[in-house]
């Protein structure tokens, strides 16, 4: 097994690759699909709700099985196997109640993968959970690395070329999610409920903050593409954008590290909520100023990056022990699933009939409370504990 500093670093690397390249055909071209299949805003955006929706129960699930079985590779692999076959429903018909059916069932055991990977990210990090950005870096470079391929796919063989790709990612997700081996957390002396942790103002505030920042995402996720590309930029100049502000997000991977003990969590966080806000606004706004475009493409290394980067490290702060596995899966499901949901939703309808400028202005101010939020409830800063650590 090829480990780095004892820990099996290609290996989960290699899922991540894997598992972000799905994500990096779902996320900005599902919609395109969709679209070709002659779909409304309105159903696109419904149907793309699906995705994450799954997020609000299948995380949390397969993570108090995870933490009452410890063996959180076995419900990985499981998961993986399940969304693969379910996928392959959305090769039988496309007619929207087939579909809704299809997109349910995948997403619900995708869904489940990812938070329990983290956390088993995190077991075999051990002390060095600071430096996860490293090993999460590899599945930002699987995401921009299938969105530009993506652009020239589309080019030459349309929008059906799409789930087929999709297709290809989960046997690879399938594939690698053998390879990675189980690590069991540290046992924790605390047993008590996890809503002990959770009613804390300090957490609490936190995951109000996530929904609010995923909810703002929205948008951007269910319709950047199509608002682009009714602007005339072609399928090669988008797939470019969105793998301009993944590699955005690479950077600050690599650096966070070294960032977040430094700044600090709580600094780190308003910073991202800040540039959020002036990144929807050039979006709404600028559309047709391709400069522009991509400096706001850029601030997806704040807007995302270190926002996740922080996020995870204060997650596996807030959920020690028996709690981790569903604290990881919590911090999903309110952001990425109960967040990503309620923005498709409501961008869906509202898109036809407001537009984008009036949509991304009012998700700027979603932002712009979270980031009070955060600024008054949280002031709980990594740093110290970080270079403790580090000094150990």
């Amino acid at each position: 097994m090829v480990r780095v500093n004892g820990i099996p670093y290609w290996r989960l690397s290699g899922f991540y690759f894997f598992y972000f390249a799905s994500l990096g055909v779902l996320v900005p071209y599902w919609s395109l699909y969709l679209k070709s299949l002659g779909y409304s805003s309105l159903t696109i955006g419904s149907l793309v709700a699906i995705l994450p929706a799954t997020k609000l129960i299948a995380p949390y699930i397969w993570g108090w099985l995870a933490d009452h079985t410890r063996r959180s590779m076995l419900i990985i692999r499981l998961s993986s196997i399940l969304s693969l076959l379910c996928f392959l429903l959305v090769f039988v018909d496309q007619q929207l109640w087939w579909l809704m059916v299809a997109m349910f069932l995948f997403s619900f055991f995708w869904n489940a993968t990812l938070p329990q990977f983290e956390a088993m990210t995190l077991n075999h990090l051990g002390d060095d959970a600071h430096k996860y950005s490293m090993v999460r870096l590899w599945g930002s470079l699987g995401f921009i690395v299938i969105a530009v391929l993506m652009g020239d796919l589309i080019d030459g063989y349309g929008e059906g070329s799409i789930p087929q790709v999709v297709l290809a990612c989960f046997i690879l997700i399938s594939v690698t999610s053998f390879m990675v081996p189980e690590k069991l957390n540290t046992p924790h002396p605390d047993h008590s409920p996890i809503w002990h942790v959770i009613r804390q103002p300090k957490v609490l505030a936190f995951l109000i903050a996530c929904f609010l920042m995923l909810f703002s995402h929205g948008p951007y996720y269910t319709f950047y593409t199509i608002y682009l590309e009714e602007h005339g930029y072609s399928s090669q100049i988008i797939g470019i954008l969105w793998a301009v502000g993944v590699i955005a997000e690479v950077v600050i991977f690599l650096l966070m590290h070294h960032l977040l003990p430094v700044f600090g969590a709580r600094k780190l966080l308003l910073f991202s909520f800040a540039l959020t806000t002036l990144r929807w606004l050039l979006i709404g706004f600028y559309v047709d100023n391709l400069t522009i475009l991509f400096a706001a493409q850029l601030i997806h290394a704040f807007s995302f990056g270190v926002f996740h980067a922080v996020g995870i490290s204060l997650v596996h702060d807030y959920f020690t022990g028996s709690h981790q596995g569903r604290g990881q899966a919590l911090y999903s499901s309110v952001s990425f699933g109960a967040g990503v949901a309620a923005g498709s939703l409501v961008s869906g309808l509202v898109w036809d009939g407001l537009g984008a400028a009036w949509l991304f202005s009012f998700v700027s101010l979603c932002t712009v409370i979270a980031f009070i939020i955060i600024w008054r409830f949280v002031h709980a800063d990594l740093s110290l504990e970080l270079s403790s650590r580090e000094g150990d």
